[in-house]
This record gives structure tokens, C-alpha cells and sequence, in this order.
């Protein structure tokens, strides 16, 4: 089948499709979809009932754990935008129905269009998962050639990170949520540990899951990366300012007496199986081992250390 119009419920996705240069064949987006700055512009099919930029980290979970308590769907389907589309295909996912549009919405698809799309589910938990999704979506688009192009760019960068070789290996916290406190799961883990760190709680291929402030101190960190999913900087500093600044347990940790406390742009680079993981994992070894990666150069405001 040839795949001329094609509708993506996933910001990863999206991104990927730019990079193979068949933004043309687009024709809906989700709300989420803001990279590169021109699929903003193309029409949603997809939003959020939940409007995260208005709310603090711990009013966002309420009403997420609220709405996932109640059975009702987080994120909401324009019926008309994709009728108007008309999909060959779709593509979605089924790695959190709290950060993406999940089967229920893949499902409400279905029921209203009248010509049946392909249904593409891209559901990466680790790095090499990643760049298989880019393997298997060249494929599906006839565009084989290309994706092996990006998958094997993507794979001298890592290798360049994993050559540098390092004598000491600090341990490492990522954290993906501060109110109420949140590990980072999935490729997280990995990109740490690829970039020179030992991860602490987690492991690759777990979901993010909720966890004490105990597990936190007992971690031992070296270095803690803030990493709220969906923020970026900006927004992570304005949340540690508000919530962790002044709290003493916090400020007794090794790590926040070390100033070894840095918020990096999740959003970008980490909340989501994107191709930009990469330069995630570029950003990590330039904090974990900065003296070592000085010639790498990053997205500006990709990161910052958190002062006291």
C-alpha cells in the first residue's frame, strides 16, 4: 500500500517524519507536536484535557490520577480534523497512556474514519529500540535507504560517547518528577550509563514509577539530573524554586551540598523515544564528564546546574 497521507499521535513520530523529508504527506498532529516549529502548523487531531502549562507539577498528577482513577481518557480526538485527513496511516504507541495518545484514541480512530488506515504502534524502551523504530518506519514508508542513513549517524555519535572510557564512574539520579517524586525509567537508564554514569533506583525497559524520598537519600548520588517530563529548563528550575529549594531533607543530600544539581530539557531530549535521545546522551556526558566532552556541542539551554 502506498502511504500518501499520514496522521501521527506520537511527537517522536512526527519528529522522525520530518527527518525522512515526507512532512508533505503529513496531515495531523497532535497538540504535543511542536518539533521542528513547522508541524505546529499542521492541523491537530489530537489535544489535552489537561492544561499542563497552567499548573504545578503536583496539581498536573492530581488530575491525571483522577482522570486514569475515573476511567476517562486524558487526551481528547478532533473528529472532523481526522476525517479531513483521511489517513493511510496512523502512527501511535502503547508506552504511557499519560504522556501520549493511547489505544482508546487509536480505537475512537477506527470507529469514525470510513477508510481503514495502517495502524503503526511505535513502543521503544531502550536505545536500540529506538533506532529499530527507525528502521521499521523506513520500511513502512518505502523509505529504507534513508533510515539506515539516520540509524547508522545516530550510532557513531553513541560510539564516540562509549569510546571515551572513564576512570571513575559517579552514580547518577534522574529524576522525572518532582511532586511527588517520580524515577526515570525506559531508555533513561541506558542513556546514563552509555554517557559514563552508574544509574541509581531504575533499570532500562521499566516504567517510570513513584518513589519515596528514602529510596532518593539512600541512592547516594553523585550527580542528580532533574528531568520532569514535558519540561524544559525553564520551567524545571521555576519547579525546584517552588518546591525542593528550601526543603531540608533535600538540601542534605550529598549531590545538593555538592552542587551537583542540573536540570536538563526533558521535553527535547528525554521524555520522549525520539531521535533527539542522542544528543540526550550527549548532554549527560557532558555532565557526568565534562572535562572529557568539551568538543561536543549541544542545543542551547539543553541544560543547566541548579544553584542553591
Amino acid at each position: 500500500m502506498t502511504i500518501n497521507r499520514i496522521v501521527s499521535f506520537l511527537p517522536s513520530a512526527t519528529e522522525l517524519l520530518y527527518e525522512f523529508g515526507v512532512q508533505d504527506k503529513i496531515y495531523g498532529v497532535t497538540h504535543e507536536c511542536k518539533f521542528p516549529s513547522e508541524a505546529i502548523s499542521k492541523p491537530q487531531v489530537i489535544s489535552s484535557v489537561i492544561d499542563s502549562d497552567m499548573l504545578s507539577s503536583n496539581e498536573i498528577n492530581t488530575q491525571t490520577c483522577q482522570l486514569l482513577k475515573e476511567g476517562k481518557d486524558i487526551f481528547i480526538l478532533n473528529e472532523k480534523n481526522l476525517k479531513d485527513a483521511n489517513p493511510d496511516l496512523i502512527i501511535s504507541q502503547e508506552t504511557c497512556e499519560v504522556c501520549a495518545a493511547y489505544t482508546n484514541q487509536v480505537n475512537n480512530a477506527l470507529r469514525v474514519l470510513n477508510k481503514k488506515p495502517i495502524i503503526h504502534s511505535m513502543d521503544p524502551h531502550n536505545i536500540s529500540e529506538i533506532l529499530h523504530s527507525v528502521i521499521k518506519l523506513g520500511e513502512i514508508l518505502g523509505e529504507d535507504g534513508k533510515a539506515k542513513e539516520i540509524s547508522e549517524l545516530l550510532k557513531k555519535r553513541i560510539q564516540k560517547i562509549r569510546n571515551a572510557g572513564h576512570a571513575n564512574i559517579p552514580k547518577v539520579l534522574a529524576i522525572e518528577w518532582i511532586k511527588p517524586f517520580f524515577t526515570a525509567g525506559h531508555w533513561v537508564p541506558e542513556m546514563i550509563e552509555i554517557a559514563g554514569g552508574k544509574n541509581t533506583i531504575s533499570k532500562t525497559g521499566e516504567h517510570s514509577r513513584r518513589m519515596g524520598f528514602e529510596e532518593i537519600s539512600n541512592s547516594d548520588a553523585d550527580i542528580i539530573i532533574l528531568m520532569p517530563c514535558g519540561f524544559d529548563t525553564k520551567r524545571t528550575i521555576s519547579e525546584y524554586s517552588n518546591i525542593l529549594e528550601k526543603d531540608e531533607r533535600w538540601n542534605s543530600l550529598k549531590a545538593v551540598q555538592n552542587q551537583a544539581v542540573f536540570a536538563v530539557d526533558a521535553n527535547s531530549f528525554f521524555s520522549k523515544p525520539s531521535i533527539r535521545t542522542i544528543e540526550g546522551i550527549e548532554i549527560l556526558a557532558k555532565i557526568i564528564h565534562p572535562e572529557k566532552f568539551e568538543d561536543i556541542n549541544v542545543s542551547k539551554n539543553s541544560f543547566v546546574r541548579v544553584y542553591q
